[in-house]
């Protein structure tokens, strides 16, 4: 599998900040951010899954765009993987007609531009020789992390979560695991915040990183724009571990 950062970003306001979206190989979509806008169209047409992590708008506020994009340059619909509770939420307030068509009733030369597919934490989905299964998350609203796996080795996108006791058994028992994406939104001056709003910053995240008993490439993600220099300061700063990386736009893994 390859899988490449299109957006890692926990807002916008400059070059090279685009907010979340990973590319796996040609055909499949982790979360759909602002980021997603740089593909040509071509690269968009050629997306047949996206998997979205949650319902917040950072996450999925190009989706509506790309559906649009596509839609009379595709064969097959365009699925989208997410917990009922986000399904729900994206179809009651994005594509509901009044922000946007709902691609899910029309068709196109009588084909459907889009359907729904719900997916529960647990829960893994076979595309080809590549296993996509929905891990549990601890956010403001319902969420979910994705566990990819190619078979010879794994990668495991935390997507928002904070402290979350069920996540840790579900990837100490990957025994392929190679790499672990997990957010990192504020700094350690805004804990109070980074706990209101169900996010990280490096002291939650080092308390966290002690439940990970199998080895792992470590790289943070979603750092807000105007505080990315000093969570960076202070993830160098791990008491005695390796530090863990930070996310870049365009970093490319392949495993």
């Amino acid at each position: 599998m390859k899988v490449r950062v299109l957006g890692c970003s926990g807002g916008i306001g400059g070059q090279g900040l685009r907010t979340t979206s990973l590319l796996v190989d040609d055909d499949v979509l982790i979360d759909a951010g602002t980021g997603l806008t740089d593909l040509p169209l071509a690269a968009l047409a050629a997306i047949d899954h996206v998997f979205i992590t949650h319902s917040h708008l950072d996450h999925i506020a190009a989706l509506p765009l790309m559906i649009d994009s596509v839609a009379d340059l595709r064969d097959a619909p365009v699925v989208i993987h997410a917990t009922a509770a986000t399904l729900e939420a994206i179809r009651a307030h994005i594509f509901n007609w009044a922000i946007w068509p709902d691609f899910s009733e029309i068709a196109i030369r009588d084909r459907r531009i889009m359907r729904y597919e719900t997916i529960r934490v647990g829960q893994r989905v076979r595309l080809g020789g590549r296993g996509i299964a929905a891990v549990p998350a601890e956010h403001t609203v319902p969420a979910v992390g994705y566990h990819l796996d190619s078979g010879d080795a794994s990668l495991v996108f935390t997507g928002d979560t904070t402290a979350n006791d069920q996540f840790w058994p579900v990837v100490n028992r990957i025994a392929n695991l190679r790499y672990l994406i997990i957010e990192t939104a504020f700094s350690d001056r805004e804990e109070a915040l980074a706990r209101i709003s169900k996010h990280l910053c490096p002291r939650l995240l080092f308390a966290e990183l002690d439940k990970l008993s199998v080895p792992a490439e470590v790289y943070v993600t979603h750092l807000k724009p105007g505080q990315s220099e000093v969570i960076a300061g202070e993830l160098g700063k791990p008491g005695g571990r390796p530090p863990p990386g930070i996310l870049r736009h365009g970093q490319v893994f392949e495993f």
